[in-house]
């Protein structure tokens, strides 16, 4: 039988799609785009665009193939089974949980032509589920998913409630995926979980010991770090990230907000005082590191004044990008009952003024770099530009119009 997977929201969602597609191709289905027997779709529900999203789209794979079995699964799944089983008709619905048994689900519902509705109600007794080594579509950077869940209850967040509680992987079995990756050829490994800096809590382990563990993978030319929230980045991790080369040179570091009194409405387990010292330490040891984050404008409750203080802190800070996002209040957390909700046109309005700070501070940072010695694996061939494109250790971004390999390492001097 053939198959179609299709991944919304984070890399663990792609990450996901990408070891069920393994199991797949293990058990004799092949690919196929076009007309597939089987689709199978991972959705996101952080957001009410991603609820949105995720329902336009089960619907749309359903028109668009209509005898094919429609299996849907992950976190909009989780929360809303019910409806997509009644509303959609998907064929099979699991949610973040049994995602290992998939190939048996499809056995049985090809066997019994009945629709398979299987949703683990109590997410918080989750076990981490290990969906095995992962063959991945992308020739150069593989993602490697080390953990699942989340304990931190953020007050705006949906994810502990939908992913479970916090679960690590098996350390071993981590080093056994990363070794397999870099015998088949990949250059980058970019570790990805929902809370990876809880990584080892449960299993008498740390991140930073697992960091170590990878680094020393023989043949492995870069690790990368997807994003730590900045209580998690101990002395340890700070050392690797000084001292090895293959460590790059760039984190994505949570901010959400830089007013104190809205990080604690949200639950937030820091001040802006600690963020920054920790920040500023990194940067004392590591110039040109790359800092990046993630900013939620539009909370409950914040003023003019109190964003005045997030972009003020934002700047003192040096942020190279910033993701940000309005406010998009959840059912089911506490900052969806709180009564001082912000209008959308004003949060909208805080959007674009971090995004044009964040394009100034990008560009700064860029020119910055210019000049500078880096090592550059190339990742791609874009068609539009006829130009090979990869990016440094920091995160920028290259393009080379003379011949190269997908896969080459180019040392050169940083340039626009």
């Amino acid at each position: 039988m053939t198959f179609l997977t299709f991944a919304l929201g984070c890399k663990v969602n792609s990450y996901e799609c990408e070891a069920i597609s393994s199991k797949l191709l293990e058990e004799g289905f092949t690919i196929d785009e076009i007309n597939p027997d089987i689709v199978i779709i991972n959705t996101c529900s952080v957001t009410h665009v991603a609820d949105q999203k995720s329902r336009q789209h089960i619907r749309k794979f359903r028109k668009n193939y209509p005898s094919a079995i429609l299996v849907v699964m992950g976190c909009y799944a989780q929360g809303n089974s019910e409806f997509i089983a009644k509303e959609t008709g998907a064929d099979i619905v699991l949610g973040t949980s049994k995602r290992s048994e998939i190939i048996d689900k499809i056995k049985e519902f090809i066997s019994n032509k009945e629709q398979i509705v299987d949703i683990t109600k109590n997410t918080r007794c989750y076990e981490y589920e290990d969906l095995g080594i992962v063959n991945y579509s992308e020739n150069i950077r593989a993602y490697l998913k080390i953990q699942d869940g989340c304990d931190s209850f953020c007050s705006y967040c949906i994810v502990p409630y939908r992913r479970g509680r916090s679960r690590s992987r098996d350390f071993d079995s981590i080093i056994k995926e990363a070794e397999t990756l870099v015998e088949k050829g990949y250059k980058e490994i970019v570790l990805t979980g929902i809370h990876i800096g809880k990584y080892g809590k449960d299993i008498g382990a740390s991140f930073s010991s697992l960091v170590e563990a990878l680094l020393n993978i023989k043949d492995l030319y870069r690790l990368r770090i997807s994003s730590l929230e900045e209580s998690e980045i101990d002395d340890k991790l700070i050392s690797l990230i000084a001292t090895n080369n293959k460590l790059a040179k760039h984190l994505h570091i949570p901010l959400q907000s830089g007013c104190d009194k809205v990080l604690k409405r949200m639950c937030r387990p820091y001040t802006k005082e600690e963020y920054l010292t920790k920040l500023k330490y990194i940067k004392s040891l590591l110039p040109d590191i790359c800092f990046t984050t993630d900013l939620i404008v539009g909370f409950p409750g914040e003023t003019e004044e109190d964003f005045l203080e997030t972009y003020n802190f934002i700047k003192e800070v040096g942020f190279n990008e910033i993701h940000v996002f309005p406010y998009s209040p959840r059912s089911g957390t506490p900052a969806a009952t709180f009564k001082d909700q912000v209008d959308p046109r004003i949060k909208n309005e805080r959007v674009k003024r971090i995004l044009d700070l964040s394009n100034e501070q990008w560009k700064s940072y860029s020119n910055s770099q210019l000049g500078k010695e880096v090592e550059v694996i190339i990742e791609k061939y874009d068609e539009k530009t006829s130009s090979y494109v990869g990016h440094t250790s920091n995160y920028l971004e290259m393009s080379f119009k003379d011949e190269h390999q997908v896969g080459d390492i180019v040392k050169t001097k940083f340039s626009i």
